[in-house]
């Protein structure tokens, strides 16, 4: 089937050469749409150099909803490496459709920078490009639309995974949540760690996004809200990844600005983080307005999803000792949150039940981790 023609092909690409020249015509959609059903990973190849230069050409300059056109050039950039792209689209273009109101566009040019964690050398590439990193960074966390914000946090974490200077852990011998973990065969070159957690620049957009200090969430509870929701569904993962990373830094993380404005019924008693504490410990103890029912519930997810994770990463004492002081201060004033930790064992899978109790006995030493039923 592979090998047949593609019907509507021709009649596609004079329609793409016609909104080259005059990208104010309607388009075909069912051109499009008939064209992209007949694409597979065999007869996509040939028709790269044929049709994606001018699907660019046409994206800068298109001034309508670019879903059609973003979603057969997604398909075309199948096999297409990251160096490939860039010289199909330039750092500004990319920055640029990031910047755009229109979904289509940040999920088509996340799906690029995506391309980068195919090896070290393309997420090294990347950590140059700090106009990109600092766009995408804005577009993951103050996207309005849900499905941008999955693609973000799927895109950072597997960059930062292939980029982990850390060894990879070896297969795990149970079914936990590290399954599907980690991507990387050998260790990378930590550049993107560096340019996110050691840039002042790049590491205080990050903290501002979060703390609603910057235009894009200050005054918008509601992106502030999705921004803080999409850190804590990230952190685990980077947790599991390079712990030291995200929970040590250089720079001062600031007070969200709910706990400054009188609007803040539940601010965390721990309003100075210690010296050199960084974004987990930010984003776990101190970013989130618990007076917000649905902020709260995804801070007791991140504490049961991170708390399993760290069972089952490398051991060492100062993730212990970390993970310890964390859990104690989460839960000291925080009942609900204690009572998900202690019963999570009756939660979890049998075959792992007993593991995760022993554990959080050692993290919350005094408290009565409840027994599994069986």
């Amino acid at each position: 089937m592979d090998t047949l023609p593609i019907t509507g092909l021709d009649e596609l690409n004079k329609h793409l050469d016609d909104l080259v020249d005059d990208p104010s015509i309607p388009l075909n959609a069912k051109l499009f749409d008939d064209v992209e059903l007949q694409l597979t990973g065999s007869n996509i190849p040939p028709l790269i150099g044929r049709l994606l230069p001018k699907l660019t050409t046409i994206l800068k300059q298109y001034t309508q909803d670019p879903a059609i056109l973003a979603s057969l050039a997604i398909k075309l950039l199948g096999p297409v490496s990251f160096t490939q792209i860039l010289t199909l689209a330039s750092e500004e273009s990319l920055v640029q459709a990031l910047d755009s109101p229109a979904p289509a566009a940040n999920l088509l040019a996340m799906t690029v920078v995506h391309k980068a964690a195919a090896s070290p050398a393309d997420a090294a590439i990347l950590s140059v490009m700090t106009s990109l990193i600092a766009a995408f960074l804005r577009r993951w966390l103050a996207a309005p639309q849900v499905e941008v914000g999955h693609k973000g946090a799927k895109v950072l974490g597997d960059v930062l995974d292939i980029d982990c200077e850390l060894p990879p852990p070896p297969p795990s011998p149970t079914t936990t949540p590290q399954t599907d973990l980690v991507l990387r065969k050998s260790p990378g070159q930590g550049k993107m760690w560096r340019r996110i957690f050691n840039d002042k620049a790049m590491y205080t957009l990050l903290l501002d996004l979060c703390a609603g200090r910057h235009v894009d969430t200050h005054g918008d509870a509601h992106q502030l809200s999705l921004a803080q929701a999409r850190i804590l569904g990230l952190l685990p993962r980077l947790a599991a990844l390079n712990f030291p990373a995200v929970s040590r830094s250089d720079f001062t993380a600031p007070t969200p600005v709910h706990f400054t404005n009188g609007q803040g019924d539940s601010a965390p008693a721990f309003t100075i983080l210690r010296p050199g504490e960084g974004l987990l410990q930010f984003a776990a103890l101190r970013m989130v307005d618990k007076s917000d029912v649905l902020m709260h519930l995804s801070l007791v997810d991140f504490f049961e999803v991170f708390v399993s994770l760290m069972r089952v990463t490398e051991f060492s004492s100062y993730k212990l000792d970390t993970v310890r002081a964390m859990v104690r201060q989460a839960t000291a004033t925080d009942p609900v949150l204690k009572e998900a930790l202690v019963s999570l064992p009756e939660r979890t899978v049998p075959e792992e039940a007993d593991e995760l109790r022993r554990w959080l006995q050692e993290i919350m030493p005094g408290e009565t981790v409840r027994v599994a039923l069986r």
